[in-house]
């Protein structure tokens, strides 16, 4: 986790040449973490766990068939479709596909899962051109960044609900780490206990260019009013788009029959929140001084 955080920030400051470390060195990072095997598992109630170590991927089980929320690179679509059928389910009872964000880490199997189910692929309003487009924003010409171009079916905004059989889930917009990035919001069981979960799309700089010539215009409102919005928000159980946003690997290792389910961590979004806000200044300081080195 520490290996790819660090990754992470080295990239913040290349969009602003502050060092000569280029993007495949980045990815030679990350991949094998990303494209590493993780068995999938139940996490609470009608959620499973289908992803890789490194790159998270979800199914929710419905009365009337699956629904995908996101995929991870590419090259690890068949592992996702394994995952899947490990836990007993069909690919092609997958009815609707959800992205939380539009980066070729969480779309790479887009295309061909929904060409072999007919799903519905729905986005975030603002990330359908990235889709639609298969590239990054702002660096749309970047092949090390591209992905296979997939048609968005349907946008959602702010409170926008989308339900399957007996199970609802909320849109909210949550900006920044890409224009359309969309965390989606769902009541699940926990025993007698009903409980608030939130698949946050995420809030991390990662490769964004917050001055100078940034990814998006107001990209730096953005994120602001993102902390504000995700901090407020009662989430007894954080999801995200990385395992290592919510410790997943340690929870599931605690996971044990009769137990308190790891997972349920009240308060949990609003720390981690609190930290990502605090790493934000700290990339923006580091860009805007790059940027007046630079010039």
């Amino acid at each position: 986790m520490r290996t790819i955080a660090a990754a992470l920030c080295a990239l913040t400051l290349i969009a602003t040449g502050a060092q000569a470390q280029t993007l495949k060195d980045f990815m030679a990072v990350v991949m094998k973490k990303w494209t590493a095997p993780f068995e999938p598992f139940q996490l609470i109630d009608n959620i499973y766990y289908v992803g890789t170590d490194g790159i998270a991927v979800y199914i929710i089980k419905t009365s009337q068939g699956l629904i995908l929320m996101d995929t991870a690179m590419q090259q690890s679509t068949g592992m996702i479709k394994d995952n899947i059928a490990k836990l007993g389910f069909k690919e092609g009872d997958i009815k609707i596909i959800l992205n939380t964000h539009a980066h070729l880490d969480h779309t790479g199997g887009f295309a061909e899962i929904k060409k072999e189910t007919g799903a519905q692929l729905i986005a975030g309003e603002r990330d359908k051109p990235l889709l639609e487009g298969g590239y990054y924003p702002g660096d749309e010409n970047n092949a090390d960044l591209a992905f296979t171009p997939v048609k968005v079916d349907r946008t959602v905004k702010e409170g926008d609900k989308v339900t399957l059989g007996d199970v609802t889930l909320t849109a909210h917009t949550t900006p920044g780490h890409s224009p359309g990035c969309t965390s989606w919001e769902i009541t699940v069981k926990d025993g007698s206990q009903a409980r608030n979960v939130l698949f946050f799309c995420s809030g991390t700089v990662a490769l964004n260019r917050l001055v100078g010539r940034p990814t998006y215009p107001g990209i730096v409102d953005d994120y602001r009013s993102t902390f504000t919005k995700v901090k407020a928000m009662k989430v007894d159980v954080l999801l995200g788009p990385h395992p290592e946003v919510y410790a997943m690997q340690a929870k599931r290792a605690q996971m044990k029959d009769g137990a308190p389910n790891p997972f349920v961590k009240p308060g949990e979004n609003a720390t981690y929140l609190a930290g990502l806000e605090q790493d934000f200044d700290k990339q923006l300081a580091k860009q805007t001084a790059a940027l007046q080195k630079a010039n």
